[in-house]
């Protein structure tokens, strides 16, 4: 047992390097922390998963954060100190100033104060005896005594935040700005867009104007061409996913290949807002995970009104690998404000997003970490597929399930096949922290954040992969729900659109022609034709009920034909694609509701009018979906 303990100690680690394992272990075991048994048990696991003794303690619950530290401190023959008040009271503020706080959070130390008189700093540390720690010492204060006090994570955590609140709440929000103000959608509209739609709105009345009937024809043949080859490109995108049916990046052999002790430390981020019935739902999942639970990370992210999620979370009484963070509140107030905030305080190599209704499979860390391993260094992320536990709950949830089964199993595996921009899905992407951070994480301004991540992460040279692992979340059971939903993504597609259109040289450079169409029928075209779908159904269901003869003059031969295919073989494409999405997942009693399609268009094209009128009204407002409203019960996955 000496050996394991002496074995871990020779890594970084909040203990840092000690000459027996007993120490800590008996300390623990005399105050009555834990038991001899509880020992025993921690011991065996980190025989097989490496790691640290105490915090493997932590993170199985056995141990309280407070009782660790305070052991850590006498094992160390250091004093602790708790409380935020108290640790602030001895901090030279002036004296503090001089360091990088995103140092600090890596090293986790607190230089306190400098005594110049005896040469001595004092640190407030949470890793004593780290070679974090040591370097950090050497690096700053070589040949300066140092008087070190030993405080826990949270406390350091909850100090820095309050020293450094605004600076981190500025990058937070304005990080990317700052490092690529282009691919900020801070800026809804830039000029040149806004000449642009100004002259074309222009060109059109005076075409009105001067000849209708050719304008017509040309604006009308313009959006039928478009139909056409935007569903060319899904049926071939879709025929070149559904190759992958016959592939399995990651098979089980190699998940139970992995050895515990090689694996990473992994972050989850959990961004949660008024959602204190569903937030133990992931609780418990994550709780299920085939991973060490002493190398998650678990943030949960919260917002400073939140005081109901943060108490519900808080009654579920979760280990010490979680730790909740309050995300300031200011404005834009948004998910990936608060991942880019929850992105400070990341101690994984990954990190990945799951919403607080999310029930991942149990080896989608594992799969995500191979799947690393195996692709090399291009890849930035990994994206795990999104399907729905409440498929058959009402009409809504079986036509989303359809949605996500085609999307998820089929479009981002063709994406992925044809090497094309993949945009994200909200959750379940599993990132590579060093490169997210290169890019500068989030836009906190696009509320289709991760759909814009992608195209701007493989317009920085990296790609984006799919994994053969699934998480389950609750579909929207409720109309107004889910236009609420669905109106912030399709508004995030319209902000990734404009964003990215701003300068098409630069975007045809860093993604290639293949890309551009990808990105122009993908991310510009899904909302462009739900705005336009209404219109001509208008018009073809005018014609179907008059018979009038008023369309025939801006309806040529050709045009008419056009429109006719696009009608009926164009509609029977898009609900082909809908019908084939059953199979992958064996949902067959949904087949028949794929035939159904066009009515959940109309309510695509409802939404997305109420994007456009939020795009030019509040585009950065964040429509808020509410969660826990389905009547089914989330599965137990993996059991």
């Amino acid at each position: 047992m000496a050996e394991g303990w002496e074995m871990h100690m020779a890594s970084s680690s909040i203990y840092g390097i000690a000459s027996k394992r007993s120490l800590i272990g008996s300390i623990l075991v005399e105050k009555g922390y834990i038991t001899e048994e509880q020992l025993k048990e921690a011991l065996e696991y980190q025989e097989k998963s490496g790691g640290r003794l105490g915090w493997i303690l932590a993170s199985l619950g056995y141990i309280r954060r407070i009782d660790l530290y305070r052991a850590l401190a006498e094992h160390f023959n250091l004093p602790f100190l708790l409380g935020t008040e108290k640790i602030l009271m001895q901090i030279n503020a002036e004296f503090i100033k001089g360091f990088e706080v995103q140092e600090l959070i890596r090293y986790e130390v607190i230089p306190a104060n400098l005594d110049k008189y005896t040469n001595t700093v004092k640190l407030f540390v949470s890793n004593p005896g780290s070679i974090e720690l040591d370097e950090f010492i050497n690096r700053h204060f070589s040949g300066y005594k140092t008087e070190l006090v030993v405080i826990t994570d949270l406390d350091l955590i909850k100090t820095l935040e309050y020293i450094y609140k605004d600076l981190l709440i500025d990058k937070a929000i304005k990080g990317l700005f700052y490092l690529s103000p282009e691919y900020s959608a801070s800026l809804v509209f830039s000029k040149m867009q806004v000449l642009f739609m100004g002259f074309v709105l222009f060109s059109v009345l005076i075409g009105l104007y001067i000849n209708a009937v050719f304008t017509l024809i040309t604006i009308i043949g313009i959006a039928q061409v478009f139909y056409l080859l935007s569903i060319g490109f899904k049926l071939v995108v879709s025929i070149a996913g559904a190759k992958s049916e016959m592939e399995q990046f990651i098979t089980e052999e190699e998940v139970k290949a992995l050895k515990d002790d090689e694996l990473p430390v992994y972050t989850i981020l959990v961004p949660v807002y008024k959602e204190p019935e569903v937030v133990g739902i992931l609780m418990e999942g994550l709780k299920k995970m085939d991973y060490p639970q002493d190398k998650l990370d678990v943030i949960l992210l919260l917002e400073e009104d939140d005081t109901e999620t943060l108490k519900a979370a808080k009654d579920h009484r979760p280990p010490a690998n979680w730790r909740f963070i309050i995300v300031p509140n200011s404005i834009p107030k948004t998910k990936p404000k608060a991942c880019n905030y929850g992105l400070f305080f990341a101690k994984g190599k990954y990190l990945t997003i799951y919403d607080a209704e999310d029930i991942p499979e149990p080896d989608q860390l594992k799969k995500a970490v191979i799947a690393f391993r195996k692709a090399g260094k291009d890849y930035i992320c990994f994206q795990a597929a999104l399907n729905y536990f409440n498929k058959d709950e009402n009409f809504l949830t079986k036509m989303f399930t359809l949605e996500y089964s085609y999307w998820f199993d089929y479009l981002l595996p063709g994406l992925f096949n044809l090497k094309l921009p993949i945009p994200l899905g909200g959750t379940s992407n599993h990132f590579d922290v060093e490169k997210l951070r290169e890019i500068g994480a989030w836009d906190p301004f696009n509320t289709t954040e991760d759909a814009d991540l992608g195209v701007r992460g493989f317009g920085k040279g990296y790609k984006v992969g799919i994994i053969n692992s699934t998480t389950y979340e609750e579909a929207n059971a409720k109309l107004k729900n889910w236009i609420r939903q669905r109106s912030r993504w399709i508004k995030g597609y319209m902000q990734t659109f404009l964003v990215h259109s701003r300068n098409l040289k630069r975007l045809y450079k860093t993604v290639g022609f293949k890309g551009m169409l990808s990105f122009l029928f993908l991310i510009g075209g899904t909302p462009l034709t739900f705005l336009m779908n209404p219109i001509m159904w208008f018009m073809f269901l005018i014609w179907l009920i008059t018979q009038t003869k008023t369309y025939e003059p801006i309806f040529p031969p050709l045009l008419l034909h056009v429109s006719l295919f696009n009608l009926l073989i164009g509609n029977f494409i898009g609900i082909y694609l809908n019908m084939i999405a059953v199979f992958k997942r064996g949902y067959y009693e949904l087949l028949p509701y794929a035939f159904l399609n066009p009515i959940y268009w109309i309510l695509h094209s409802i939404a997305s009018y109420k994007a456009l009128y939020e795009l030019f009204t509040k585009p950065f407002y964040w429509q808020k979906t509410q969660h826990g409203i389905t009547k089914y019960k989330p599965p137990v996955v993996g059991s």
